[in-house]
């Protein structure tokens, strides 16, 4: 006699659902779903920011995963973009959107696609602790908190005005530090952004750290520039300015000076000492200061403030874990999405 094993209790429950036309979302099974690639959406501050999601591309193909940062338009993309985009308007499907802050574009695109879409809030650049004016919007809906650091975790949880746990995953850009060759006499410039635009504002402080630079190569200095990605470069084209992001060149840079930023702490986690360039009406987080050899705010203090600069004793609550960042984010958002 040939056995014949009862169906589980699951199965039986499964296959009513899917014989009553229920067991979908969004017209894709819920199997299916799960065993697809998934299918995962990024709004940042910047709405046309795609650097910000640029890092994590080499894991994204790895794993062959379908990740698209939403943007307004297409105006400001530029030819041969790397970073998959996508508007609201194409209506693109998603398992996850995953938004960098509070601001109203990540807010808008929350908005879009309502409660059925689960939302996780990864910070990929420095907020201030200030509550956002929408953030409200999001703490109900919120699956998943990430941060790079410890300390930028606190900061970013106060943008959001949550106290859910921020998840510390490390900088994917950290996953590849540079390895130090510095050259003699070289000094690594951080700027900012000196004009606001469609895609984000900018940070006061340009002129100082023009100043600085100025009397760092009178000084008998070489200046090497580590551009922002909205900076205009015919500012700073008087001096080198780096093909690679700043944070492989700060390989060949003695120290750094610059406007304190997101990058301050990834050129302190390889090994290269910061100086910062404060305006008074710049307000930034204050671990992005306490990473910092020393402040100035007059750029006859560059020459003396760069010579004597060295590392912070303690950089991991700033820092956060270094390798492997970009897995642990995404395995992050993978756990959110099959959790759906």
């Amino acid at each position: 006699m040939t056995a014949v094993s009862r169906p589980s209790r699951r199965s039986f429950v499964a296959g009513s659902l899917a014989g009553l036309g229920l067991a979908t979302l969004g017209g894709v099974s819920t199997a299916s779903a799960m065993t697809r690639p998934p299918r995962i959406l990024v709004a940042t501050n910047e709405p046309w920011g795609t650097y910000h999601v640029r890092p994590l591309l080499a894991e994204i193909a790895r794993r062959g995963w379908d990740v698209r940062q939403l943007v307004p338009d297409l105006s400001q993309i530029a030819p041969g973009e790397t970073v998959p985009v996508v508007t609201p308007d194409d209506d693109p499907a998603a398992d996850l959107l995953v938004v960098t802050g509070a601001t109203d574009w990540p807010a808008d695109c929350a908005a879009t696609y309502g409660r059925h879409t689960p939302l996780a809030a990864t910070s990929l650049a420095y907020l201030n602790a200030t509550e956002a004016p929408r953030a409200h919007e999001f703490e109900r809906r919120l699956r998943l908190v990430t941060s790079s650091s410890a300390a930028e975790g606190r900061s970013f949880a106060g943008h959001l005005g949550t106290r859910r746990r921020v998840r510390v995953v490390g900088s994917p850009q950290t996953d590849t530090l540079p390895t130090p060759a510095p050259e003699p006499g070289t000094v690594l410039v951080l700027t900012s952004v000196t004009y606001p635009d469609q895609t984000g504002g900018a940070a006061p402080g340009t002129q100082l750290l023009l100043d600085a630079a100025a009397a760092l190569e009178a000084a008998g200095k070489h200046v090497l520039v580590g551009l922002h990605p909205r900076e205009n470069p015919a500012l700073w084209s008087r001096y080198e300015i780096s093909p690679v992001p700043s944070l492989q060149a700060s390989a060949r840079a003695e120290v750094a000076i610059g406007i304190p930023g997101t990058v301050f702490p990834l050129i302190a986690a390889a090994g290269v000492p910061v100086v910062g360039c404060v305006d008074p009406r710049l307000v930034v987080p204050e671990y992005l200061l306490a990473v910092c050899s020393s402040l100035i705010d007059d750029a006859a203090e560059a020459l003396p403030a760069v010579e004597s600069a060295t590392l912070p004793a303690d950089l991991e609550d700033v820092v956060g874990p270094v390798g492997g960042s970009a897995a642990r984010l995404l395995d992050a958002w993978g756990r959110v999405r099959r959790r759906r």
